[in-house]
């Protein structure tokens, strides 16, 4: 389950990156996907849609912070 969790921070992550890198210039790689906040969610927020970078810096926290979270809830290995 962590694993799952942390390969969603992942994704969560590049979303964050791919929609500020599009707000900011175009981004060609995987774009209905990782632009997906960017395209369908911003638009359709009213607040979003005047901070739409800062909205997709946000989310890019949130995924690494997802990631750091799972990484932290890990069982320590033995040698």
């Amino acid at each position: 389950m962590r694993k799952i969790l942390q390969g969603l921070g992942l994704l969560v992550f590049l979303i964050g990156v791919s929609g500020a890198i599009d707000h900011l210039w175009y981004q060609p790689f995987f774009g209905i996907v990782l632009n997906s906040f960017n395209r369908f969610v911003v638009p359709n927020v009213a607040l979003l849609q005047e901070y739409a970078l800062f909205a997709n810096l946000a989310v890019a926290v949130l995924g690494g912070a997802l990631i750091l979270a799972m990484e932290a809830l890990a069982p320590e290995r033995r040698r």
